[in-house]
């Protein structure tokens, strides 16, 4: 039973799904509305989904053949895969976490001010595994880490998406939904900083990467897909020539080296473009489905949903802030080098997170504050997991070469492990 839940908690689509369908329920549409929007808020997610897929396959290589070109080793940010990793020794703990935790949440929300239920189901899994981690090293497990990380877990649900709130509503101009992704503080907080480095008494419509002026001979760049298109072979090609055609050989299986830089930009751009049109599909259905519940079930309930639906609000600035994000992760590296563990930049964190960092930037603080906004954040990515990595060594677990991404789970995860030392745990 715990197995089930597990997996269907951990299925986003089914959980997205379940949400309409109760949410269309509670507010008595005709059987023929339940029914589509329930389909259409589940096949929304899964076109995101694929989209989602679709960028990290190209990312993937991209950051074998940078790391390559660069000759370094060390640990890349990538919470998932550390979390898959340890489930040998903590696969009890954390699918329980898990569970309970998003019971907690609904119960927070529906008693307290915090009116926001997680909905990120990847997320919730890799947080719950992050407790479970800290704990075990703290020498804290089985049921007592459950209560433990389940009450943690459960109060950051509700906690994080209402500091992220304020700025949520202002990008999204609505306030029916909240950000759910354990990297928002970060992103709220390069936002912020990108709305005091930008102009003063700007002209939001005209201060901004979406609207750009350019000659009428280069009017194709005002296409959003093209303008990515170009910029990401470019950038694709010259990682792949500083790699060597050894290394891209490998990778792309014969293909010539450069034909395969410039497919793997452009099939990074159509995952874009798929992500966007099932942010859109998602999100038309999702919301209204949610008034159901936030009316009858948990009054005033807001979805907290992940990161992607924020590119639609500005999806060239979703470009500037990845770009810009992976110069600062670059940067990171090097200066990394002089701390305890070098940090290789996590080029799927960096676009995801450095994204909404410029879609944030943008908004706020307009093309300057896009910059800054998403060049602080990869920089600050990095430079986190530099210093809290001594503070929790997970190679005990056999995972090498991985740590965690996520920087809400980072921070809470560091005041435990502070708190447990002060305590000699």
């Amino acid at each position: 039973m715990v197995d089930f839940l597990v997996n269907f908690l951990s299925t986003p689509a089914i959980v997205m799904g379940l949400v309409a369908l109760i949410g269309l329920v509670a507010m008595k549409n005709s059987p023929s509305t339940i029914v589509m929007g329930t389909f259409k808020t589940m096949l929304g997610f899964l076109v995101l989904s694929a989209g989602s897929t679709v960028i990290s396959s190209a990312l993937t290589p991209f950051s074998t053949m940078f790391n390559a070109a660069f000759g370094m080793s060390g640990v890349v940010p990538e919470d998932n895969a550390l979390v898959a990793g340890v489930q040998t020794v903590l696969g009890f703990e954390t699918p329980m976490i898990m569970l309970i935790s998003f019971a907690i949440n609904i119960i927070l929300a529906r008693i307290t001010p915090f009116k926001f239920i997680f909905l990120t189901g990847h997320m919730m899994f890799s947080f719950a595994g992050t407790m479970a981690i800290v704990l075990d090293i703290m020498g804290i497990n089985g049921w007592t880490a459950i209560a433990i990380g389940s009450v943690v877990e459960g109060i950051s649900m509700v906690v994080f998406p209402a500091i992220a709130q304020p700025y949520t509503r202002k990008i999204l101009k609505t306030d029916a939904v909240g950000f759910g992704f354990w990297g928002s503080s970060l992103i709220v907080f390069c936002g912020w900083i990108g709305r005091l480095v930008g102009k003063k008494n700007r002209n939001e419509e005209e201060d901004t990467w979406e609207n750009v002026h350019v000659p009428e001979s280069l009017g194709f760049l005002k296409d959003m897909s093209v303008l990515m298109g170009i910029i990401m072979v470019v950038v694709f090609v010259i990682v792949a020539i500083a790699a060597g055609p050894e290394v891209v050989g490998e990778l792309a299986a014969g293909q010539n080296m450069f034909v395969y830089a410039i497919v793997q930009g452009l099939t990074f751009v159509a995952g874009v473009l798929v992500l966007l049109q099932g942010v859109r599909m998602f999100l038309g259905e999702i919301i209204p489905a949610f008034k159901g519940i936030s009316e009858k079930l948990v009054p005033g309930a807001r979805p907290a949903l992940d990161v992607p639906i924020f590119y639609g609000a500005a999806p060239v600035a979703t470009t500037i802030g990845f770009l810009c994000a992976f110069v600062g992760g670059i940067l990171a590296t090097f200066v990394s080098t002089q701390m305890s563990v070098v940090v290789l930049p996590g080029v799927i964190g960096l676009f995801f997170m450095g994204g909404a960092a410029g879609v944030f930037g943008d908004k706020l603080g307009g093309k300057r504050g896009a910059i800054v906004s998403s060049f602080l954040l990869g920089f600050l990515f990095s430079i986190i997991v530099a210093l809290a990595y001594p503070l929790i060594n997970v190679t005990q677990y056999g995972v090498e070469g991985l740590w965690f991404a996520s920087t809400d789970a980072i921070i809470v995860a560091v005041i435990m492990r502070l708190i447990g030392m002060l305590f000699g745990l």
